[in-house]
C-alpha cells in the first residue's frame, strides 16, 4: 500500500470517528432534550394537579360555607318574620310559607315574629284562623312580638301556641277601626258587622288573659292602649318575655 492510500485511509477513519462522535453527541443532546422535556412535562402536570386540587378545595369550602349559611337561615329553622303591615298580600306570603313547612314536615315547630303596625282586620283574621288550623294539625307555633305588635298584629300574637314578647317590645290594643261609605242604611249595617267583629276580638284577647271582655273594652274605649312586656306578662296577654 502506498503512502497516499495510507493517508486516505487515515483521513477516512478520522472522518468516521468524527461522524460517530457527532452522532453520539447528537444522540446525547436528543436524549437530554427528551429528558428535560419529560421532566418539564411532569412538572407541569404536577403543577396542574396541585392547581386543580386547590380549586377543588376552594370549591368545597365555598359549598360548605353556602350550606352552612343555608342551614342558618330563618327559612331552614322555620322562622317567618312578619315585619310589615297586615294586608291581603303580606298575609298571603306568610300563609304560603307556613303551608310549605307544614306539608314538607307535618307537626314541625314554627315561629312567627311580628313587628307590625297592624292593618286589615279581614286579612288578619284569615291569618289568625290559619294559625289556629295549623295548631290543630299538631304544629307547635310560637308567635313573638319584637319591636311592636300593634292593632291586628296584637291579635295575631294571641294565635300562637306560645306567645312571646321581647323585653323592650310593645303591644297595642284598641277598638276595631273600619271605613264605611254609602247610604245611611249601608253604613248602619257595616257598623253592626264591625261591632260583631269587635266582640270576637274581645273574646280572643280575654280567652287566655286575666281580663274579661268588659275590662278590655273599658281600657281601650276611644283610645290606644299600649302595654309593655311587663304589662303583657302580668295580664296574661303573653306567656313569656324573651330576654328575661
Amino acid at each position: 500500500m502506498g503512502k497516499d492510500d495510507e493517508s486516505g485511509g487515515f483521513i477516512s477513519e478520522m472522518l468516521r470517528d468524527k461522524e460517530l462522535k457527532e452522532a453520539f453527541i447528537a444522540k446525547l443532546r436528543a436524549e437530554t432534550t427528551r429528558a428535560e422535556f419529560q421532566a418539564k412535562t411532569e412538572e407541569q402536570v404536577a403543577r396542574s394537579n396541585l392547581a386543580q386540587a386547590d380549586i377543588a378545595e376552594v370549591m368545597m369550602r365555598n359549598a360548605h360555607r353556602e350550606e352552612a349559611e343555608l342551614l342558618s337561615t330563618n327559612k331552614f329553622h322555620r322562622v317567618y318574620v312578619f315585619g310589615t303591615e297586615v294586608t291581603a298580600d303580606s298575609v298571603g306570603r306568610c300563609v304560603d310559607q307556613l303551608t310549605k313547612w307544614s306539608r314538607l314536615e307535618p307537626s314541625c315547630n314554627m315561629e312567627i315574629v311580628l313587628n307590625s303596625p297592624g292593618g286589615g282586620v279581614i286579612a288578619g283574621m284569615a291569618m289568625y284562623d290559619y294559625i289556629i288550623y295549623l295548631r290543630s294539625l299538631g304544629h307547635n307555633i310560637t308567635t313573638v312580638a319584637l319591636g311592636h305588635a300593634a292593632s291586628m298584629a296584637g291579635i295575631l300574637l294571641q294565635a300562637g301556641t306560645t306567645r312571646v314578647i321581647g323585653r323592650e317590645s310593645w303591644l297595642l290594643i284598641h277598638e276595631i277601626s273600619f271605613a264605611a261609605i254609602g247610604k245611611i242604611g249601608e253604613i248602619e249595617d257595616t257598623t253592626e258587622w264591625v261591632k260583631r267583629i269587635q266582640k270576637r276580638v274581645l273574646d280572643v284577647f280575654s280567652a287566655r288573659s286575666k281580663l274579661t271582655p268588659k275590662q278590655i273594652e273599658k281600657r281601650w274605649k276611644r283610645k290606644d292602649w299600649w302595654l309593655s312586656s311587663d304589662d303583657c306578662l302580668k295580664l296574661g296577654l303573653v306567656d313569656k318575655v324573651r330576654g328575661v
